[in-house]
């Protein structure tokens, strides 16, 4: 495996094995595109053995020592907006919302408006926790931007330090619906696979043994159709698309989720209108910060999920 030591921007990784400059890179440094491994690459920011290159194409060898310096973002300007926000439950330590599809949880590059974090900005004001910095003011955890339902946000340190290491020991109550394609044998079951980025598609994770995290996922069917199943999943760990990765692992994509379903899933989701995954977070629970009592809120299914149950009832 390779191994790699960061120290503030500077990425310093031994190879292993022989490959481009530009998808080594890319490979060893998760958060970074080839794409923009090859601009730091040509403005002179890379080294190869103590000599700098600007050829991406650089075939390193086994036994060479890549260093790749990283500079420090520009600083990004985030704004509150006035959006219509769907809160279920707000006190002086947090607020639980409804998240609609399509919406995304924090600014990332290339999106600095119409996100969670701008709504949140306008309607708390100051009130947020800065744990995660100016970026992600409040967010303790985060769900795709086109799967809806339930979030929290802490409203200050100490109410976000409680919810963080709740996610962290796994007592955080976070359950989903989704509709995913083919019929489950088993009325309940436990996909425990380790998920991790994938080295073929940077923007996809997977499940693999490279550089992953432990994740398991728990379902059970709450209805079965002639070439789909409405399950109920509960998350033990929280890793990025760990659903859609898990189910799509077991055959069974999520409905409408055209980055992890396959090309016959994706034709067979048309028939809903679908144009992303059929996801909702439905319920939250936890333990509040101040009060000390477990809480636990929950979302009614959206209409663009009723109205795939609608079809599928129809079709039945």
């Amino acid at each position: 495996m390779n191994t790699k030591e960061k120290k503030t921007n500077d990425y310093r990784i031994k190879a292993e094995l022989s490959e481009r400059l530009d998808k080594f890179l890319s490979v060893n440094i998760p958060e970074l595109t080839r794409s923009a491994a090859t601009a730091l690459i040509e403005s002179g920011g890379c080294t190869v053995n103590g000599i700098v290159t600007a050829s991406k194409k650089l075939i390193v060898k086994i036994g060479d020592e890549v260093v790749l310096n990283v500079p420090e973002p520009e600083p990004a300007v985030f704004l509150p907006e006035n959006i219509p926000l769907n809160i279920c439950h707000e006190d002086d330590s947090l607020i639980v919302v409804n998240k609609p599809k399509g919406m995304v949880v924090h600014p990332a590059s290339g999106i600095y408006t119409g996100t969670l974090v701008n709504v949140l900005m306008f309607h708390c004001g100051g009130s947020l926790s800065g744990i995660n910095g100016v970026i992600r003011p409040g967010i303790v955890h985060r769900i795709d931007k086109d799967t809806s339902g339930l979030l929290v946000a802490a409203k200050n340190d100490a109410a976000h330090l409680s919810l963080a290491e709740q996610l962290k020991e796994h007592t955080m109550t976070r359950e989903y619906e989704a509709v995913v394609h083919g019929r489950l044998k088993a009325e309940t079951g436990t996909v425990n696979a380790p998920i991790g980025r994938s080295v073929s598609d940077r923007k996809k994770m997977c499940v693999t043994t490279k550089n992953a995290r432990e994740a398991v996922t728990h379902y059970e069917v709450i209805g079965w159709y002639d070439s789909f199943t409405h399950l109920r999943l509960r998350l033990e760990t929280g890793r990025t698309h760990q659903i859609r990765v898990h189910m799509a692992y077991i055959g069974h994509p999520v409905a409408g989720d055209f980055v992890y379903g396959n090309r016959k899933a994706c034709k067979l989701s048309e028939l809903f209108g679908l144009d992303s995954q059929c996801l909702h977070a439905r319920k939250l629970g936890f333990v509040h910060p101040k009060s000390g009592e477990y809480v636990e809120y929950n979302s009614e299914l959206p209409e663009y999920f009723l109205k795939v149950l609608e079809v599928l009832n129809e079709i039945q």
